[in-house]
């Protein structure tokens, strides 16, 4: 098979029993593991007012797990640009830069991260920042450029600075976005994968070099679970369908353990939901990983993929991760 890189996601989800302290302490140590087995980058999201997502404050956390690593890639999947002044990040993200010299990406997302009153409180009652988004980067790369010397308003530290910017999306609003400005693109297909193969085309189609990049470059994020065997994982993943449950139903609780599910799964309408989310989910032992991540890299030609690992056994994750890079033969 052709070997991609491959990377992870890190939501700090917060598991029964645990707290914001353990959920982010358990996300370093998954960065330290993912470093030792050779991963590429490992980035943090931004969500608000989830009571079981210790990820509110991803520049904060992107420093602190870049301090607890060597040589990982460290950033953010994403920042929710409408949500703050691209000032504000271009200094944020200037400063993790000068901390951590080529390690640092910045990737850029439209959406708010959270429910729209949460929105309105981040945003001040102005809500049509999302309109702006396109502007806002465009902002953002000019304050990272060397052409913006002569401005009145700098971003000290950043200025002058080589931050890869990558454009998220969930959606293919965000493919001709990327597309436009020539930034690689990471979808979200461990949610919402309903229109990734369109998305990723459509980004391809219309790409356009940049300084930045010369071709298109994509990364899917998917979700994956690895076990010993194909049964324990998917025993494993009904923790991930409790998480896609709470989401459907709006009764969002901690990352269970694995086991029964409740009766509102077994609704044929409900099903459906959860079940229109896992078209790029991957589970099962490595050999299985293997056959099947193996078809859909040969399928959709990504350049990259990463991995988000909901399960609530820690060690079980770290060895998901270690399956997962044992079955795309990672060096």
């Amino acid at each position: 098979m052709t070997k991609i890189p491959l990377s992870v996601l890190e939501l700090a989800t917060i598991s029964q029993g645990d707290n914001s302290g353990s959920a982010i302490a358990a996300t370093v140590e998954v960065a330290k593991h993912a470093e030792s087995l050779g991963y590429n980058r490992v980035w943090m999201a931004e969500h608000h007012n989830m009571q079981h997502i210790a990820s509110s404050a991803p520049s904060v956390l992107i420093g602190h797990v870049a301090g607890k690593t060597n040589c990982i890639r460290v950033g953010s999947g994403g920042i929710m640009l409408p949500n703050h002044s691209p000032l504000v990040i271009a200094e944020q993200f200037g400063t993790l830069e000068s901390i951590y010299p080529n390690r640092i990406d910045l990737g850029l997302g439209r959406a708010p991260g959270t429910d729209q009153l949460t929105a309105m409180a981040l945003r001040r009652n102005n809500m049509d920042t999302s309109y702006n988004f396109p502007t806002d980067v465009k902002q953002l790369q000019t304050y990272f450029s060397n052409e913006n010397s002569n401005a009145k308003v700098h971003a000290f530290p950043g200025e002058g600075l080589e931050i890869p910017i990558w454009i998220l999306g969930s959606s293919t609003d965000s493919a001709y976005l990327a597309a436009q400005m020539g930034l690689p693109y990471a979808f979200a297909a461990h949610f919402a994968p309903g229109q990734f193969r369109t998305a990723i085309e459509i980004y391809r189609n219309n790409f356009k070099p940049s300084k930045q990049l010369d071709a298109p470059y994509v990364m899917a994020c998917v979700n994956v679970i690895g076990a010993d065997s194909d049964e324990e994982a998917k025993f494993l993943m009904t923790s991930l369908l409790a998480m896609f449950l709470g989401i459907i139903t709006n009764e969002r609780r901690p990352l269970m353990p694995p086991g029964e599910l409740p009766l509102s799964y077994h609704m044929p309408e409900v099903q459906a939901l959860v079940n229109s989310m896992l078209s790029c989910t991957f589970t099962g032992s490595r050999d299985t990983l293997q056959k099947n991540l193996s078809l859909f890299i040969e399928e959709t030609g990504i350049n990259e993929l990463m991995a988000a690992t909901y399960i609530y056994d820690k060690a079980a994750k770290l060895k998901s991760f270690t399956l997962l890079s044992e079955a795309l033969q990672l060096e």
